[in-house]
């Protein structure tokens, strides 16, 4: 599985189609949100997660984070909109990348 069903995925592609640079822009937005955890290892949260797909870096962002903490949910989809970075939803993704994934 490419993401998950409860996901939205922030693609590292502008709408030209253009790489989005730096290359590592996924790990640096996801750090924003990063803590340090009790071994005081940095550690993702838990509702954001960096990602690649089809050799594009991808972030993916669970939808509770949109309950839980709507800023933060906010703020990515406005890193996504500033930067001309396609948002899509995982499922729309899926039928993208298995479009035949249910015919045997």
């Amino acid at each position: 599985m490419i993401c998950n069903p409860y996901e939205i995925v922030i693609q590292g592609l502008t709408s030209e189609g253009r790489t989005f640079r730096p290359s590592d822009w996924a790990e640096r937005l996801c750090g924003i949100l990063a803590s340090f955890d009790e071994s005081q290892k940095l550690s993702y949260h838990a509702f954001v997660r960096p990602m690649m797909l089809e050799g594009v870096r991808c972030v993916a962002v669970d939808k509770k984070l949109e309950r839980i903490n709507p800023n933060a949910f906010q703020f990515l989809l406005d890193f996504a909109r500033d930067n001309d970075l396609r948002v899509v939803d995982c499922r729309t993704l899926i039928d993208e990348v298995y479009p035949n994934r249910f015919l045997a």
